[in-house]
């Protein structure tokens, strides 16, 4: 193989790592229900990088496979939340209430 198609190897080999690391922030996020609109933006155009990077190695001639080590990502876990916290208690339906201008 030529230096330039190892070169394309190497980088599709760290740009992969990237994105799966990228893409067990992005699951974190959305088990703690937050925003991960900014993540997923970076991993499309990973995407997109990738897409080209495998076009030009394509190109090039080289059709072996990349291997990369294993990246263990947990498995998501359940987005209901316990049943405990969905009623309401007494204390929160019939809690006081302060009105203004009552006294």
């Amino acid at each position: 193989m030529n230096n330039d198609i190892n070169e394309l190897r190497r980088t599709i080999r760290a740009l992969r790592v990237s994105m799966r690391e990228a893409e067990a922030i992005m699951h974190e996020q959305i088990n703690r229900d937050e925003d991960c609109s900014f993540v997923a933006q970076d991993i499309i155009k990973m995407r997109s990088v990738m897409s080209l990077l495998v076009k030009e190695r394509t190109a090039l001639g080289d059709h072996e496979p990349i291997i990369v080590s294993s990246f263990f990502i947990s498995r998501r876990r359940s987005a209901r939340k316990p049943l405990a916290a969905q009623t309401p208690t007494v204390e929160s339906v019939f809690r006081p209430r302060l009105v203004a201008g009552a006294l």
